[in-house]
């Protein structure tokens, strides 16, 4: 396993956090960004490279979270807190 690929939320929930994850269960895992942010980095993905971090099946929305902290640290410049 990554570093990534076992990444833990706060000190009192810990979980193994899968590879990828539902939009709509984003919030479960990780305190911030909130699911509506998440939405609106979803709906404007094609302007600000999130559709990187996209994985659609069918109709349900993934967010692969290796690639959501790289795409946070290529956007800030600086390295995720995670």
């Amino acid at each position: 396993m990554t570093e990534l690929q076992v990444i833990q939320s706060t000190e009192t929930n810990k979980k193994e956090v899968p590879e990828l994850l539902p939009l709509s269960r984003w919030n479960d895992y990780f305190p911030h960004p909130s699911k509506n942010a998440m939405y609106q980095y979803n709906f404007y993905g094609h302007r600000n490279g999130f559709s990187k971090v996209v994985r659609r099946i069918g109709k349900r929305i993934y967010i692969s979270v290796p690639d959501f902290f790289k795409w946070v640290e290529s956007n800030t410049g600086e390295r995720a807190c995670y």
